[in-house]
């Protein structure tokens, strides 16, 4: 049958399964969106305030459900506006398309009216990206786009379609949504390799990612570690794939993670590094990371493997396919000195934070949150301090309940974020914790939460200060707090007023509870406002460039 580009574009849009996209319309996309209009039955358009909001937005949705996450948004700074967005989705390896329009073909290259070479400032950003210049490859660019961002190591992928490709007309034959039907080859003898290398080990520790939570592995780690009775700890982009109430689990690693995790790598024999990267947050110091270990490294892409870190044995897979094959290899065993030792540590050294009624404590917040809001509730934060708070005592003990910006670290995802997991799950409660820094990024969002009745409850751990800059001169720049303090006079209250939302002040934890309580009756979205004090620390921490000897504990 005989289709423009634009009914093409929503046709394989359904074909593969889209039923939400997040956008931003504008003159070069025009068509798109007239056609989006006429099939309002079949996709839900969500209008964002900005651009970044609908790509923070598309990639919420995606680390909520798993599914390709899709944004729309037209050419010049419309498509720019996305760039952050691809950006952050491109460092946590989140599966997105991003669709922007562009001028038609006759005027590219001319510096058009909203003109821009999006292809050319996403490349280093994107898995792949594609600039349409035929009405008959267009169908078949947007099939390879889903499977592309998709497959292996996930990501976000580009396609940019001219204004004059929406309007011609082509063939179009209809196909199914695209298989992904990965296989990754392990031989015997690899697998026998690292099941003899674990039971060698007196000391053995796994260290483990987000490719844990992409492959929905968690369960058969915990097999595996229960099996051979190995302890391990996670990566920010880990979190709830094995819950930290688990007596093998000694939480989150890195430079605010747990004391116990960070002496248990310095002092194992073997490291199982299993969908993980060994970031700069983790290996802070990379050349006196695991000094007397033997490394194996589990990764499903190869570039990963000693790029970081060198490593001994390396294995290139998914989590799942590895841990599924590599389980009837291990023996189980029992290392009882080994756990003694690391439950001496955990007792003795790992930081507890003092609580306080009478105020707001970040760990007292979280907690709270913990205990008011279901057990299905998914936490989206933005970055700073409470990011790292949030990651330190959320809570979640199930995979994709924490959504957060950990390999670009952008301030402002969070609200976005929020709205895309509130969207794809309208019926479960959706938290969004940040700060007065990273609110003020993109609290226009409020008016998109408000418009589509959409119940997001923000809580702002408001201390007045660019917080986790400030910790930093606080600690390493002798205390000159140069452009950290900003004086903003916001009132949360009156802004949600002004949105049209609800707000709340509270400066203790009963006033939070009863905030929290209030906000859980409601419909449509809520704003708490938080008082902490500017001097709160995240605590532990690992100086950038240091090592275990050098952990801030107070």
């Amino acid at each position: 049958m005989q289709l423009n580009g634009s009914q093409i574009f929503v046709e394989v849009l359904c074909e593969q399964g889209v039923d939400t996209l997040f956008g931003y319309p504008g003159g070069a996309v025009l068509n798109l969106y007239d056609e989006l209009y006429k099939n309002a039955d079949r996709i839900t358009h969500v209008l964002t305030a900005h651009e970044q909001g609908a790509s923070h937005a598309a990639d919420g949705y995606a680390r909520a459900t798993g599914k390709v996450g899709v944004c729309l948004a037209t050419s010049g700074p419309g498509a720019t506006n996305l760039v952050t967005g691809i950006a952050t989705a491109y460092m946590d390896s989140i599966p997105m398309v991003a669709i922007t329009g562009n001028v038609g073909t006759s005027l590219i290259g001319r510096d058009s009216f909203q003109e821009v070479y999006i292809a050319g400032i996403t490349m280093p950003i994107t898995k792949h990206n594609f600039v349409v210049r035929d009405v008959e490859e267009l169908a078949d660019t947007v099939r390879d786009a889903f499977r592309i961002a998709a497959s292996g190591r996930p990501g976000p992928v580009l396609i940019d379609i001219p204004k004059d490709i929406t309007a011609a007309k082509c063939e179009f034959i209809p196909k199914g949504k695209v298989e992904i039907n990965e296989t990754y080859e392990i031989s015997d003898e690899e697998l026998q390799t690292v099941a003899d290398m674990i039971a060698a080990s007196e000391r053995p520790m796994i260290y483990y990612g987000g490719g844990v939570e992409t492959s929905d592995a968690g369960d058969m780690l915990l097999q595996l570690q229960r099996k051979a009775d190995i302890p391990s700890a996670h990566t920010m982009m880990a979190i709830g794939c094995i819950p930290d109430t688990e007596p093998l689990s000694l939480g989150m690693i890195g430079m605010h993670g747990t004391v116990s995790a960070a002496w248990a790598v310095e002092r194992c024999d073997l490291l199982v590094c299993i969908g993980a990267r060994f970031s700069d947050r983790v290996a802070t110091n990379t050349k006196r990371f695991a000094p007397s270990a033997k490394v194996i490294h589990v990764d499903i892409d190869n570039a990963e493997i000693n790029k970081n870190i060198g490593v001994d044995y390396a294995i290139v897979s998914d989590a799942e396919t590895f841990l599924e094959k590599v389980m009837p290899y291990i023996k189980e065993a029992k290392h009882d000195a080994w756990r003694a030792q690391i439950t001496e540590w955990q007792t003795k050294l790992d930081y507890v934070p003092k609580d306080d009624e009478s105020v707001i404590h970040p760990h007292q917040l979280l907690r709270t949150v913990a205990e008011e809001t279901p057990e299905d509730t998914i936490i989206a934060t933005d970055v700073g301090q409470h990011q790292l708070w949030s990651a330190q005592y959320n809570g979640r003990k199930h995979v994709r309940q924490f959504l957060t910006s950990g390999g670009l670290g952008t301030m402002g995802f969070g609200y976005g974020a929020a709205l895309g997991a509130q969207v794809a799950f309208p019926d479960r409660t959706v938290v969004h914790i940040t700060g007065d820094g990273s609110f003020h990024m993109n609290l226009n969002e409020i008016c998109t939460a408000v418009s589509y009745n959409l119940s997001v409850i923000t809580i702002i751990m408001n201390n007045r200060v660019l917080g986790n800059v400030r910790q930093w001169q606080t600690m390493f720049y002798g205390g000159r707090y140069s452009q950290t303090d900003p004086h903003r006079k916001t009132d949360y209250v009156k802004l949600a007023d002004a949105f049209g939302a609800r707000g709340f002040r509270v400066s203790n934890i009963a006033e939070l509870r009863d905030a929290l309580r209030e906000a859980m009756k409601r419909t449509g979205p809520v704003l708490i406002d938080a008082q902490i004090d500017k001097d709160e620390r995240v605590l532990p921490m690992i100086p950038a460039g240091g090592t275990v000897d050098d952990l801030v504990t107070e």
